[in-house]
């Protein structure tokens, strides 16, 4: 299970060869310090960086770019090093950004040989720094671990090189950063004002030849969406894409894959790469023009000659005009993105099987149980601000890699601040009770097994759709007896599960034990939990899902905030998702702020009592 850290917090390391990747959605260089046992750096031979990539146990990049793979073997460091710090500073010059406060936070993950992410860390909280120290990978003891750091600084790659001791610190931190400075973005050079040129990011068209496409692979991540593989960077030059007239129509399954749930998948993930990519460019386009025109009116402002009168006048006028001609460009570009994304999903959505589809697709008024699991589920919808009304499916792998949590709380949105306390809670067990029927919906009759607490029986009309239609394993457990005995079971479960993996004695389970995948959902927590209910619930959240028990949580984090960071873990483990549209979900690439929309059945419908219907009925053929 991938750990995502908070700035402070160390987790094991499985391996001494890792991979450290590095997603900042804008050009960083990126390098790292070897410290003894004090953090100290002895010389320069111990840092890494662009203009020496390559030093024992540690290979970086030798340009900036907006996406970094380092090599690690920390076998192969020297004796004397206890300490590699993973250092991000700002390229010098260019159009990017000066201090990370005004960029999007960089993301980190370390992963091991096999390319399974060990740790990850967001880093969040920078402002006016211009260099940071990521993490760093430790010794204690004879063994490795990793610690999120975060540690920005003001003064820039001088100050961090000589706050680890690194002698000549100055010079030391000039030298990486010229050596880095091919790969910075540079500042187009000024063209005649008569014939502005945009930049090369908002005149790059994107490909949707299918099945050209490359799928992107997601990886889970705190809160947030699986990322796609990104380009070199915002202010990089992709190859240009075909025009308008000459990109295919868009084809529903027309994406790699050896199945059609597969090709499905694939594309709708392509999707949101595409448009990941498009508004990224967009953006970054705006802030050049923004940026250009800051620059031009600063000059107009620093000459006494042309400061004032109709000299003056026309440079502003000129500097205005370019301005708006480059977010004209910028416009257009992303006009015929969006319309061609547009296009491709209103061909998709109408195909896609009932695990991906939204409550008002007809598919599901043919749906029946299925005879294998989908490749995923869909949890909602994803939109960006350029384009609300195109909506991106969010879809989850299957078998469930993290718990999911129903945030019954007020949240940072005005929908929700619109909705009192009472309606809020209403709409977030709707909510959770509509993802449960997706996931039974999803999972063949009998395959999963689902566990409801209510312990004050506030959600009693809630989930009656799921009591009337005998969907659950057993009524909802009501008090603090009910809800002892099923975390009492669960967890004995888990333990049982466990010992026979670890035995590999999966075949002398007791008579009778139910092979099914749990799904536990938690109503008004903490209500009726104990310290040693609570304890019981922590170790089914981070042990349960290697062996198929997984957690739906529906609970306003504020109604446990006696137990204090004690329950920290708990929530950076589950999937936040909301009743009410919400700003949440961030991908690590690019660092939009994708609105997460929840899947909401229409209004009078009774698709989900029909749906429900048809698992029940399944799960009854199935047992009898």
């Amino acid at each position: 299970m991938t750990a995502e850290l908070v700035r402070g917090q160390n987790h094991p390391l499985p391996d001494t060869r890792l991979e450290l990747r590095v997603a900042a959605g804008h050009p960083v260089v990126a390098g790292a310090t070897l410290g003894d046992d004090r953090g100290r750096v002895a010389g320069a031979e111990w840092i890494a960086h662009p203009g020496a990539p390559v030093r024992p146990g540690i290979e970086v990049a030798v340009t900036a770019a907006a996406e970094h793979r380092i090599a690690v073997d920390l076998a192969a460091l020297p004796d004397a090093v206890h300490r590699l710090s993973l250092l991000l500073a700002l390229p010098q010059g260019g159009s990017g950004p000066a201090r990370f406060g005004t960029a999007a936070a960089p993301f980190v993950t370390v992963a091991d040989p096999a390319g399974t992410a060990v740790a990850t860390y967001t880093i969040t909280g920078l402002d006016r720094e211009s260099a940071v120290v990521a993490l760093e990978l430790y010794r204690r003891q004879g063994a490795w671990k990793v610690r999120a750091v975060g540690q920005g600084y003001e003064g820039g790659l001088a100050d961090l090189l000589a706050d680890q001791g690194a002698p000549a610190a100055a010079d030391l931190a000039a030298a990486v950063l010229d050596a880095a400075a091919p790969a910075a973005a540079p500042v187009p050079p000024p063209v005649p004002e008569t014939a502005p040129a945009a930049p090369s990011s908002a005149t790059t068209a994107i490909s949707y030849a299918h099945p050209g496409r490359r799928p992107a692979a997601p990886a889970a991540g705190p809160g947030a969406v699986p990322p796609p593989e990104p380009p070199s960077g915002p202010s990089a030059a992709p190859p240009s894409g075909p025009s308008a007239e000459s990109r295919p129509a868009p084809v529903a399954g027309d994406a790699g894959g050896w199945s059609m749930d597969e090709r499905l998948y694939n594309q709708v993930w392509g999707m949101f790469e595409d448009l990941a990519r498009t508004v990224a460019a967009y953006r970054s386009a705006r802030d050049f023009a923004d940026h250009r025109l800051d620059r031009a009116i600063d000059q107009v402002l620093a000459d006494p000659g042309t400061r004032v009168g109709g000299a003056g006048d026309a440079a502003r006028a000129a500097a205005r005009a370019t301005h708006e001609e480059l977010m004209g460009r910028a416009q257009e570009v992303l006009d015929r993105d969006l319309a061609q994304l547009t296009a491709e999903s209103e061909v998709v959505e109408p195909a896609l099987p009932a695990a991906y589809a939204r409550w008002d697709n007809p598919v599901w008024h043919a749906y029946r149980a299925p005879e294998e699991p989908p490749m995923a589920v869909r949890l909602g919808d994803l939109h960006v601000p350029e384009r609300s009304a195109l909506r991106i499916p969010f879809l989850v792998r299957l078998p469930l890699e993290r718990g999911l949590w129903v945030d019954s709380g007020p949240g940072r949105t005005s929908a929700a601040g619109l909705l009192d306390e009472a309606e809020l809670r209403r709409l977030a067990l709707d909510s959770a009770v509509a993802h449960i029927a997706r996931l039974l919906a999803a999972h063949p009759a009998g395959t999963l097994t689902v566990h409801v607490l209510d312990p004050a029986g506030g959600g009693a009309a809630a989930f009656a759709p799921l009591v009337e239609t005998g969907v659950l394993a057993a009524p909802p457990a009501r008090g603090a007896a009910g809800v002892t005995d099923v975390l009492a079971q669960l967890t004995e479960r888990v333990d049982l599960l466990q010992m026979a993996v670890r035995g590999d004695a999966s075949e002398d389970l007791p008579p009778g034990f139910d092979p099914a995948r749990q799904l536990l959902v938690v109503h008004d927590f903490p209500h009726g939990f104990d310290d040693r209910a609570v304890t019981r619930l922590r170790y089914l959240a981070d042990e349960g899902p290697s062996v198929g028990v997984h957690l739906l949580m529906v609970a306003d984090r504020a109604d446990a905030a006696a137990y204090g960071p004690v329950l920290d873990p708990l929530w950076r483990s589950l999937l936040r998702l909301t009743p009410v549209p919400d700003d949440h979900l961030a991908d690590p690439w690019v660092g939009h702020a994708w609105t997460y929309e929840p899947p909401t059945v229409p209004p009078g419908s009774a698709v989900l009592w029909q749906v429900l219907g048809q698992v029940g009925e399944a799960r009854r053929r199935n047992s009898g």
